[in-house]
């Protein structure tokens, strides 16, 4: 795996990839790519400066009539062939993701990938799909149509998380709705992104439909946000860093699009399958070394079972293996960055004043120390208003309280400002249906906690932003609704117009 490329001489021309072609950032500032696993350079490129903005998005512009004027087939194929092609790639494209974020290979190999490629596939199809209301006589003297319509240019920046997945989530339902785009994926994990659109092309995506800067927010984030060419924004990532994407979005009258944090409620009845609770939790609060905003945070457990999911959970906790991202056994990898570890540990560190640290609680030493890895964590006894409880960790940590009521759990689930996914585990068709109700949140589990599928969309409530990823859903935040309606009279002087001037 991923012996087909050296990553410094696959884009030794630069991290830009603008109008078909990798370019170098002209912000006279570098950066480098570091394994995570290993605190080793794998990169070093030139950030990108608002005139490689200024490039990117006149690329996107100009391809925009093209593109948006070729018929919903034609861009279909040529999605279909970039399915087919990143699916080629596969090997390459799981390499230099887990090289660039320490994603355990088995993870970027069976999740990241593959559903990369399916939701290629799906707005693939779906670019045939994009209907308006059904042509009619709604006053009898005029038809009324609607037709949807590409928007533009959007300017779209994605996170480190899930760098491939995140990209293709912003550049797949634009593409397809025929709008063009340029996006900023972050500086410390550009690789996927790249590659993305080098596939892109390579299936023959005109160029400039896609286009990618890879720079600093403050300079090249800010300045694509608020570019006068530059219709729609999407932004993943904190709700801190939200609220100012959009007070420049707005300040330019755009459209928005906000996937920001999460804290999502993991919520265990007391007539749960106490087994299938305790496997999904740990599954739910570990993935990506719980660098996922729809990750589980927060397990309230109904007090007859709680004492037990505490144990079950400890124990399966200690099992997991932390190692080499590239070995096929390694469980966890490292968390993105030192930084990042050492954010995590301090939320830990000053839990020890209030609760109790189950398991975990600490980083690795011997072959692992020079990465950035941190135990798998479980924290019991917190109180419902304190920090590990409210705020989004973003790490291996699992908090866990009990509940007594129904009432109760529900409305500790929802006591967060955060509103982008939980679960609930029960037996109980009535008790499942009234937290699928309940909960505050853009996605609810019933009895699992992550899956997500390239059908059905992804977005969050309250402080976890508004608009959706993935689905035919996404196309409301991609098109524009237009109205079209013709006389059919053939009457000059029509009877309205007494209101305006003379008699009837």
């Amino acid at each position: 795996m991923g012996n087909g490329f050296q990553v410094q001489d696959r884009f030794a021309d630069g991290a830009q990839y603008i109008d078909g072609e990798l370019r170098s950032g002209t912000s006279g500032r570098s950066h480098a790519v570091v394994n995570p696993a290993t605190g080793e350079t794998v990169y070093r490129y030139e950030l990108a400066g608002t005139a490689d903005v200024d490039a990117a998005v006149a690329a996107a512009r100009a391809a925009f009539p093209g593109w948006s004027g070729a018929t919903p087939a034609e861009r279909s194929e040529a999605m279909h062939r970039f399915a087919a092609v990143l699916a080629e790639q596969a090997d390459d494209f799981a390499y230099a993701e887990s090289l660039q974020c320490g994603k355990p290979v088995k993870l970027s190999t069976e999740f990241d990938v593959p559903g990369t490629v399916d939701n290629t596939s799906f707005f693939a199809g779906a670019a045939r799909h994009l209907e308006g209301r059904s042509a009619g006589e709604y006053d009898g003297d005029h038809t009324s149509y609607v037709r949807r319509e590409a928007i533009g240019v959007v300017g779209s920046i994605a996170p480190w998380n899930y760098p491939l997945q995140m990209a293709a989530w912003k550049i797949l339902p634009a593409i397809a709705a025929g709008n063009t785009i340029v996006l900023k994926p972050a500086e410390i994990t550009p690789l996927t992104s790249l590659m993305f659109a080098q596939a892109a092309t390579g299936a023959g995506i005109p160029d400039g439909v896609i286009n990618i800067v890879t720079g600093a927010g403050k300079e090249a984030g800010e300045h694509l946000v608020g570019h006068p060419d530059v219709v729609m924004t999407s932004f993943t990532g904190s709700t801190a860093v939200g609220k100012r994407v959009a007070e420049i979005a707005t300040a330019t009258v755009k459209r928005l699009h906000l996937e920001l944090g999460g804290k999502a409620p993991f919520l265990v009845f007391d007539d749960a399958d106490l087994d299938a609770a305790v496997n999904g939790a740990v599954a739910g609060a570990l993935i990506n070394t719980g660098q996922d905003c729809t990750a589980a945070t927060r397990a309230y457990v109904q007090r007859p079972l709680h004492d037990a999911f505490v144990r079950g959970v400890a124990e399966l906790m200690e099992t997991v293996r932390l190692g080499d991202p590239f070995d096929p056994s390694t469980d966890l990898g490292p968390l993105i960055s030192h930084a990042q570890r050492d954010r995590v540990a301090g939320f830990v560190e000053r839990a020890r004043a209030y609760a109790t640290v189950v398991t975990g609680g600490e980083a690795p030493g011997g072959d692992l120390e020079d990465g950035a890895y941190y135990r798998p964590t479980l924290i019991a006894g917190a109180a419902q208003d304190s920090e590990i409880v409210q705020s989004e960790i973003f790490g291996p940590v699992l908090v866990v309280l009990p509940f007594d009521t129904d009432d109760e759990g529900i409305a500790l689930a929802n006591d967060t400002p955060y509103g982008l996914a939980a679960s609930a585990w029960t037996r109980d068709l009535y008790r499942a249906g009234r937290a699928t109700r309940e909960i505050k949140a853009g996605c609810v589990w019933v009895n699992d906690h992550i899956p997500i599928i390239s059908e059905m969309p992804h977005g969050g409530y309250k402080a976890s932003g508004f608009g959706k990823d993935m689905s035919a859903y996404s196309f409301e935040e991609y098109t524009q609704v237009k109205h079209v309606m013709y006389d059919n009279t053939a009457v000059a002087r029509k009877d309205w117009h007494r209101t305006i001037f003379g008699d009837r």
